[in-house]
């Protein structure tokens, strides 16, 4: 076994020692005498499209680099994956525009600073959930009410805080209650929460469960908060969640919409790049078998990255142009 040049942090955990290879930090020798690299992929929770979607990207970027093998990592979402890859500590992530715009305009971009967008990703949607026999018709009328807003420092967690604000409330409004996607769907069922606020793409098992045998309901976000919300954030879009998507949802729900994205710190190899972003425009139909909402990539939204595109993805897009969905 040999180590690469690139960095490995080792710490201490409750006494244990821990140690974080970072980078593809660690090179092994299969039995064949082949060296084989390890990389990771952050996701988020288990029950959303993250960790799916992850774990097929993983294999196909490991079919199509030779000796590599990439682990999908169940995580906190946007936010812890960002800081791990900023810090060396993962070497691809997944998060939602939000967090990414974000980081690029605090306080603490510097240490972004090397962080770049390998891809696009599908858009998430603000699913408002309503737990059984709660009569309200907007969120505007959470005040008081328990309301979930994602796991801690999620991107989801982001998103709810903005939407909470287009309809003029805060979390200081609301009693918040911090569970992932799977937690708020119980909850809600079991009308331990009131409200969901949860940032994913369509159709997501966790909604889907809820809303076919517990009852859940959909509610829409009106067309004056989705203003408000385009209006100090630029990232969002209007969008919908079609008829027919959720059984229990009868029409469509307007709703406001943000893109997700892959990223790594620029030093991540081309080769790791251009597998994503080949599996991407190449394997959608297979991806599409994990998530339907694989077939809403566009990989001509790297023209609107939240943050500066990873060297590889512009020579990509010099000698590899996407095709526009659809043609």
């Amino acid at each position: 076994m040999k180590r690469s040049g690139h960095r490995v942090r080792i710490s201490m955990n409750g006494g244990r020692l821990t140690v974080v290879f970072a980078v593809l930090a660690l090179v092994s020798c299969a039995g064949d005498g082949a060296e084989r690299r390890f990389a990771s992929l952050g996701t988020a929770g288990t029950g959303g499209i993250y960790y799916p979607l992850g774990g097929a990207l993983a294999r196909m970027i490991g079919e199509a680099v030779p000796g590599l093998q990439v682990t999908a990592e169940v995580t906190g979402g946007s936010v812890e994956n960002l800081n791990r890859v900023a810090a060396g500590e993962m070497d691809i992530g997944m998060a939602i525009g939000t967090t990414l715009v974000q980081a690029a305009h605090g306080a603490d971009s510097d240490r972004y600073a090397a962080v770049r967008v390998i891809a696009p990703l599908y858009p998430n949607v603000a699913h408002v959930l309503a737990a059984p026999g709660l009569e309200i018709e907007s969120l505007s009328e959470a005040r008081g009410l328990r309301v979930s807003i994602g796991a801690p420092g999620s991107g989801t967690e982001q998103m709810a805080r903005e939407v909470l604000a287009a309809h003029d409330l805060t979390v200081d409004d609301i009693r918040p209650q911090y569970l992932s996607f799977s937690e708020s769907a119980t909850a809600l069922r079991d009308n331990a929460i009131d409200l969901a606020i949860l940032s994913v793409g369509y159709p997501a098992a966790a909604v889907l469960e809820a809303t076919t045998t517990g009852g859940v309901r959909l509610l829409p976000i009106a067309s004056g908060p989705l203003q408000v919300l385009r209006t100090e954030h630029d990232y969002y879009d209007t969008s919908e969640i079609p008829d027919g998507v959720y059984p229990s949802a009868a029409m469509a729900i307007p709703t406001a919409a943000v893109r997700n994205w892959l990223f790594a710190r620029e030093d991540l190899p081309d080769e790791i790049v251009m597998a994503v972003l080949d599996a991407l425009r190449d394997r959608t139909e297979e991806l599409a078998t994990v998530n339907g909402v694989t077939r809403q990539i566009d990989l001509e939204a790297l023209s609107r990255a939240p943050l500066p595109l990873h060297p590889a993805t512009i020579e990509w897009l010099r000698t590899s142009p996407p095709v526009t969905p659809g043609t």
